[in-house]
Formats: structure tokens, sequence, C-alpha cells
């Protein structure tokens, strides 16, 4: 192993956004390219939100996607526990050390002070910032409001001189922030409970993380977190900030977003094959070179480097998504996809388990060409079972009183009845031979074919559906066809 170590640190706070899985999977990515050690930690201080069940969530669609995390919840390791409420007592000891060395101190602010704090900063032109007020309390001082019952805050020291912060990030490179716009800020919140900006520094040096892979929106909390590690003596590891994954409307992807879905399950459970979603999502951000973009798992790996990482943001193309998942349920093994498509048929009132396989087989392959997502298969077969419905009747009448065409349907029912097999090849062939035995074109013997047996003009082959179909219903369908010539 090398000494790359990331992480991945969700809060189990609900269902996992793909914003969120695009961290984990950058992450898994760079640490398989590097040999290194890809940790799952779960963030899980926000007890009103935080439930198990969203911890499973997580690891559902983490294991869907084969994002395997070697060290972490579930799995171990020698740097838990894991989760941060199962670590108090390791916070405790640094939020001690700096209020030891007077890096930090109690605040005792009621939340009216601070608003009121707040309003005249803003009436007064000036960003609202905490002032310091309890900065330099005495001792005295800090016991006569605990006297009050007034509970405290730790807050850390930010400097007081204004100087430059600056983040070295591998994917934006130098970020200078100024400490003049940072106050004194909350590590640890009335309730004993450290913050987010607090907890994620004692844990990921703790844990000996190298590289922390994370989404833009906390490039501005780095400068808190670079300060808490100055103020404990600690080495910064090496930042990378992910752009942003924006919807088709260029506005950040949310449930307002055009056609696509905010969160991991809602794609699973549509039925996106999890290896065509992993390689969509792995360039959402990231440019391999050259213009393929269908890659394995194992290829975006070899190919994978934070270099080729995007500062701009990453627009979601469910258009794009759609054409990459039906490319991989077309190159998918025929049985993979017969065992995902038979919970969607059955839904769909389609039962099929006591069915031959071979025919349920060839039924689903037949379809699966037209498919962007698995769940749409219902909707694809429908034209198999019960009876055929003419998609523009008028029309459909009009081509069947063409010339000839009660002798092109008259002729295939008779082929069709002599037929030996319902094997596709063996139907395919008569089909040939009897458009070459009659005095029609192509367009005049096929067209109203399709009509009679799927009452469409265009959908799967034809020797693909007389099969499905089998004898007995594609002989009644002809004939209905001819009872309206």
């Amino acid at each position: 192993m090398s000494e790359v170590r990331v992480r991945f640190a969700p809060s189990p706070t609900g269902q996992i956004h793909i914003g969120n899985i695009r961290t984990a999977l950058f992450n898994y990515l760079f640490a398989k390219k590097m040999d290194g050690t890809f940790i799952l930690r779960i963030e899980d201080t926000d007890r009103e939100r935080s439930a198990n069940e969203f911890e499973d969530v997580i690891h559902q669609e983490m294991n869907w996607l084969g994002l395997d995390w070697d060290e972490g919840v579930k799995v171990g390791g020698d740097f838990g526990p894991y989760r941060q409420m199962e670590r108090l007592d390791l916070y405790k000891e640094y939020i001690d050390k700096l209020l030891e060395e007077e890096r930090a101190y109690r605040c005792y602010c009621t939340p009216e002070e601070l608003d009121q704090m707040r309003a005249s900063q803003k009436k007064a032109g000036e960003a609202p910032r905490y002032t310091g007020k309890c900065r330099n309390l005495t001792d005295k001082e800090r016991i006569d409001l605990e006297k009050e019952g007034r509970e405290s805050v730790i807050r850390f020291k930010s400097p007081q001189e204004e100087r430059e912060i600056v983040v070295d990030d591998l994917i934006r490179g130098q970020v200078a922030f100024s400490s003049d716009v940072i106050d004194d800020f909350v590590i640890v919140k009335s309730d004993g409970i450290p913050t987010y900006n607090f907890a994620v520094v004692i844990d990921d040096h703790l844990m000996e993380i190298s590289h922390v892979i994370r989404g833009e929106d906390h490039l501005s909390n780095t400068p808190k977190q670079i300060l808490v590690y100055q103020g404990l003596g600690w080495d910064t590891p090496r930042f990378a900030h992910l752009s942003m994954i924006l919807g088709s409307d260029k506005s950040k992807l949310s449930k307002r977003s055009g056609e696509a879905y905010v969160f991991v399950s809602e794609y699973r459970k549509k039925g996106y094959l999890p290896q065509a979603l992993l390689n969509f999502l792995s360039l959402l951000g990231w440019s391999p070179e050259g213009d393929e973009e269908v890659f394995s798992k194992e290829e975006i790996i070899e190919q994978f480097s934070i270099e080729r990482v995007n500062k701009s943001s990453a627009v979601f193309d469910v258009e794009k998504l759609n054409w990459m998942n039906g490319l991989y349920i077309r190159d998918a093994q025929i049985d993979t996809i017969v065992q995902l498509a038979l919970p969607y048929l059955k839904e769909a009132g389609y039962d099929l388990e006591d069915e031959d396989p071979k025919w349920v087989e060839l039924l689903v392959d037949t379809v699966r060409g037209s498919l962007d997502y698995i769940a749409q298969i219902a909707d694809e077969v429908d034209i198999f079972f019960g009876e055929v419905e003419y998609d523009n009747k008028e029309k459909v009448v009009e081509t069947f009183k063409q010339k000839d065409v009660d002798l092109v349907l008259e002729t295939l029912k008779e082929r069709i009845e002599a037929l030996e097999t319902l094997d596709p090849a063996e139907i395919k062939s008569m089909l040939k031979k009897t458009m070459k035995d009659l005095p029609v074109g192509g367009r005049k013997f096929y067209h109203p074919t399709r009509f009679a047996l799927t009452g469409k003009g265009s959908g799967p082959e034809l020797y693909n559906v007389i099969a499905i179909l089998g004898k007995e219903e594609s002989i009644k369908r002809l004939d209905k066809a001819l009872s309206l010539i």
C-alpha cells in the first residue's frame, strides 16, 4: 500500500445525492490508481437528522455501484471508530488542549444577543460576525455567567491581525482568503458536540488522511480548518475541491433540474445499470485522454488522474446517461437483463416466471435495444400481450386496403402455419422467401405485415415478433387485419 489515504465522509441525514456519490467515486478512483486506501467515515453529529436507516442507504448505494471501501464502518481498521458520535472522547482531548493553550475559549452569548449583534452590524453596513465579546473573560466573569444558568459554546480564536490564508488546491491551484473575514468560529456546540470544521480536522489528522477530495461547497470552510490545523501544530493534507454538478438549466442539481434525478436510489429503482451510472459519473468533471467515453471500471482507474479533473462545473446530461445506459443494456449478458427485467414485468402484470425461459429470454432480448433503462421494458413488451391495437387505425386500414396486401397477409398465414419450428432464423428465411414469391416490393410486404402483427409502424424484427407471438396469435392478428379490408 502507498501512503495515499482518502476518505468519503457523508452525513446519514437522507438519501444519498448524485453529487455526494460522485465525490465518493473520485476518492475511490484516486485511491485505486495510487494503490492507496479508501475509507468510509460517517459524520453523524447532526443528531436531529441523522438516522441508522440513512447510513444503511449509504452502504446500499455504494455497494450497488461497486465502490468497496478498504477501511471504515462495517469493515473496521486501525484508525476507528469510524462514526463521529463514537469519537467524542477523542475530540475532548484536543478541545481541552486548545482551551489550555488559550487558542479557544468559552462563549456565553445567548442566541438573542447574537441576533442583536448581527442586526447592529447590518444596520451599520458591516458584515455580520462575532465580535469576540467573550474572548477575554476573567475567571470571575465566567463563573458569574455560569451561575446565571448560561450554557456555553467553545470558539476558536481566529487571528486578530489580518493575514492571508492560502489553500493549495490540486484542482484550483492556490486560492487565497483573508483572515479578516473569519470570526471566532464555534468548534463545540452547547450540547458538547463538536462542529464540522473542528471534528473533520481531528478525524482527518488521526486517520492520517493524505488527500481531502470533496465538493467545492467545502472550499469556503477550508481556511477555518487550516487555522485549526495550525492551532494544533499539525500539517494539512492536500486538498482538492470538485466542481459542482449542474442540472440541464445550468443551476445547481436539484429536484427542479429538469429530467435529472437527484438521488442515487432513483436511478437504481428505474433500472439503470450500476456500471453505466459509474461510467457516466466518472465523466462529470474528469476528462480522459482521447475521445472514448465508454470504459469499464478498471479502465477508468487506469486512466484516472486528479490533474485531469476540471475546474468548471459539470452538466448532468440525462440524454447522454440514457444513451450510455442503453449501450450497457445491449452489451450485457441476456440472462442478466432478464433477471433485472422480471420484477418490472411482474409489477406491470406480466408474470412470466412459469413461462419457457428461452421464450422469456427471446422476449427481453428482442426489446432491449429500445431501452434507456430497464423500467421501460413493460411499455416495450405490451405489443405481444392482449389484443393488437393500431396506433392510427384509419391510416392502418388504408394500408391494408392497398392492392395485393390481402395476398401478402393470406400467404403469410399459410407460411406461418407450415413452419416446423418457431426458430427466428427459420422465420427470417421464410419471410425472405415469401416476399420473393409474391408480386410486391419490400415496403408493401413488410409495412402492412408489421401493422397487422404489432399495430405499429416500427419496432422489433418481424421474425422475432412472430417467434414470440407464436403461430396461433400471429394468425389471429393477420385474420383481424384481413377482416378490415
